[in-house]
Parts: C-alpha cells; sequence; structure tokens
C-alpha cells in the first residue's frame, strides 16, 4: 500500500483452516488496529464489518453478499460494498417481473431512490407516482388512494381520479405502507389481485395497470402477529421483497457518500467548495459510528461541516460536531500516526519500557502480549530507545536485563 505510515511488511490476512480470516501484524512501525484496539500477539479473527487500521490507513473488511448488475445505474444506486453490490443484483432481477415490490429499510436508507431506478428499469411508459401513506387523511384516505365519484360526500363538486388511476401504465410507490389504515387494506389488496379500484361513491370498479412497489421500516410479520397488518396482504406484497442495508452495514462507503452529498450541498449554493479531507483519527470515527439516522445523518453532518466555509487543513477528530462524537465516548482514544506531521511514532517511552521488561520479567513472549505487538516489534523499539537485551538480542534468557547500547 503506498501510504507514508504503512510499512513495507506491514500486516498479512490468511484464510483460516476454520472457514475464516485472521488479520496478523508483522511487527509494523505504526501498527495494526481492528476496532480501535491493537492487535492481540495471535491475531484477531475477522468478521464481517470489521474496520483495520494500518497505520493511517483505514480498511473495512466486508463479506460478498451476492452479484452485481450493470444494468443499474450508479448514480441511482452509489457505492462499492458488498451489500450495495447485491442490492443492485436484486433490484435488476425484480425490476423485470410485474409482481408488486416491498423494499424494507430503515429510515434514511433510499427507499424512494431504489423506486425509481425500480420504474426506470421496468420500462414501463406511464409515470411513477410516490405516495407517503403516513400523510393520507384519515376521512379522505381512500379518495385520495382511489378516487371518488361526484357527490360521493360534502364538497366532492367533481369526480376525482385517485392516485391509482394517475399511475396508469406506469408505478405507484407507497412510502410507509406500516401506517396504512388497517380498514383500507381490504381494497388494497383487491387492487393487487384483482387490478381493479373502486372509486368511492362510484357504481362500477375500473381496470388500472399499475405497478404496485411499497417501503416500509417496520417489521410487518410482527404487525401481523399483532393485528395491525393483514397477512394475506403482507403475503400477496411480499413476494419480490429488497432489503436496504443499513449505513453501518456498508462502511466502505462513508466517505464517499460524504464526498457525493458535500458536493451537491455546494451545487445547491452555487459554492466551490472542495471536497473535505480528514486526518486518520476523525475519518476512522465517521466509518465507526453507527448512523442511526443513515444517509440524513449524513446530510446533517455534511451541512454542518460545509457551512464553516471552506476546509483549510484537514478535519480532525475535535472538528466534528458533539452529537456524532459524544456516541465515541466509549470507544478507546486512537492518535493519528501521520508520519508527514507527527515527529515519534506511538511507542511506548524509555522508562515504560524498561518498566515493563522488570514487570514481565524479562519475557519478550510477555512484553509482546502486554503492548499488543509481535515480538520483533518489541526488538525495534529496544532499538529505538539505544538499549539491547544483554548477552543475546534474540534470545533473552527469563530474568535477563536490558542495558544502554554499547
Amino acid at each position: 500500500m503506498p501510504h507514508a505510515t504503512v510499512s513495507r511488511r506491514h500486516a498479512e490476512i490468511r484464510w483460516s483452516t476454520s472457514d475464516h480470516h485472521v488479520v496478523h501484524d508483522l511487527g509494523s512501525r505504526h501498527g495494526t488496529e481492528v476496532g480501535g484496539r491493537a492487535l492481540p500477539a495471535d491475531g484477531h479473527r475477522l468478521v464481517d464489518g470489521d474496520l483495520l487500521r494500518l497505520g493511517d490507513a483505514l480498511l473495512v473488511y466486508e463479506l460478498a453478499a451476492g452479484d452485481d448488475d450493470p444494468a443499474v445505474d450508479r448514480a441511482a444506486v452509489p457505492g462499492e460494498a458488498p451489500a450495495i453490490a447485491a442490492l443492485r443484483g436484486r433490484l435488476a432481477r425484480a425490476a423485470t417481473d410485474p409482481a408488486a415490490v416491498l423494499l424494507i429499510g430503515d429510515t434514511g436508507t433510499g427507499k424512494e431512490w431504489i423506486a425509481r431506478e425500480l420504474h426506470r428499469l421496468s420500462g414501463r411508459r406511464g409515470p411513477l407516482i410516490a405516495v407517503n401513506c403516513a400523510t393520507l387523511s384519515p376521512q379522505l384516505a381512500e379518495s385520495q388512494l382511489f378516487g371518488h365519484a361526484r357527490g360521493a360526500f360534502t364538497g366532492a363538486t367533481a369526480e376525482a381520479d385517485g392516485w391509482f388511476r394517475q399511475a396508469e401504465g406506469g408505478t405507484l410507490f407507497l412510502d410507509e405502507l406500516g401506517e396504512l389504515p388497517l380498514e383500507l387494506q381490504p381494497k388494497l389488496l383487491r387492487v393487487v389481485q384483482d387490478a381493479v379500484v373502486q372509486p368511492l361513491g362510484a357504481g362500477r370498479a375500473v381496470t388500472v395497470d399499475v405497478r404496485l412497489c411499497c417501503a416500509t421500516n417496520r417489521d410487518l410479520a410482527a404487525e401481523v402477529e399483532r393485528g395491525r397488518f393483514r397477512r394475506d396482504l403482507y403475503a400477496r406484497l411480499g413476494r419480490q421483497e429488497l432489503r436496504l442495508p443499513s449505513l453501518a452495514a456498508r462502511r466502505g462507503d462513508v466517505l464517499d457518500w460524504i464526498d457525493r452529498l458535500w458536493t451537491g450541498w455546494a451545487a445547491v449554493r452555487g459554492s466551490r467548495l472542495g471536497l473535505p479531507t480528514w486526518r486518520a483519527s476523525a475519518a476512522r470515527a465517521l466509518v465507526a459510528h453507527a448512523w442511526p439516522d443513515n444517509l440524513r445523518g449524513l446530510e446533517r453532518l455534511v451541512h454542518e461541516l460545509a457551512s464553516r466555509g471552506a476546509p483549510a487543513r484537514p478535519f480532525d477528530l475535535d472538528d466534528l460536531p458533539g452529537w456524532l462524537t459524544g456516541s465515541l465516548a466509549s470507544a478507546p482514544p486512537v492518535a493519528d500516526v501521520d508520519a508527514a506531521t507527527t515527529a515519534r511514532p506511538p511507542v511506548p517511552t524509555r522508562a515504560e519500557l524498561v518498566a515493563a521488561w522488570t514487570a514481565h520479567g524479562g519475557s519478550v513472549r510477555a512484553l509482546a502480549r502486554h503492548f499488543g505487538r509481535d515480538r520483533r516489534q518489541i526488538y525495534r523499539w529496544i532499538e529505538a530507545h539505544g538499549l539491547r537485551v544483554q548477552d543475546d538480542d534474540r534470545a533473552p534468557a527469563p530474568g535477563g536485563a536490558i542495558s544502554p547500547l554499547r
């Protein structure tokens, strides 16, 4: 890796016979960490989403999740994380099937963007109509969805088509489906099953040609068990489910998303604000953050930082807002290495090294465990402090001593 803080032989990731990867530090100058902690002497078993730091270089370990599909517009569904690549593959397959699609994901994961791309890939010539079920009026929801005849209720002075008929030949996107009133769910089921809508106050049903795409952040299976959502409707809508990964499940894309949102923020304001750069400690905090609001949380961060004006230097951990860094209070502190601006590597002082040597009976192996480093690194530290292992530099006897180099 061409980075000033990454040693020529820094670390290795090796496939274990137990069907997992293990990362070991190879006695690097600036160390290897996983999750903000130095590697133990026997290495670390990697799990999906682990954040590695080699010097000031950050890496994310992510498991492959499925095949990508080049038919999906990368501008509409951006990202290189395996979870996003797999989503693009599933999206392309679902788009060509006329059955309803159910998008499941947390708030801020981009469900409406997925619905737009689904509509584009479907090739349907009609419009995409987006409706937020949470904003439907309880008194007028039936009319808003299915339309009404003139005189159907007080104030109905003219016939209205409703959202379904307005989406004729296209796609109707029902966001926040879990908020749909229970009494309307049988009528929605009829549309899904029979492709007809019954306008309020009309004498006959109207045939419609509409592709239905629904989205929710609720657990509909649990809602069914609680009696808040119809089982038969869930069964029909859930034939094609696309689960959108949270931002925490695609950590490798976080910094790229910040650049994308930063560029959009500047474009809206006619600004030539350059893209941000980050010190390693700040970048690690951003990538490691849970981002409960997903992309909306990133938008909030970008607005707060970009509003300060053109950054004169890389953002440091102290530059990040309190609402973000407050969640990192329990995480171990991580200092920047940055060989270009930092005069000393993160090693123990001479006094600390001698004290630890004495406390561990002169055992290099015990010292390596104590500092969480490879034994070769311990020897490098000994030499860096002008010390030597008496009698045998590479095989000190138990109870041995270290003294100044002669």
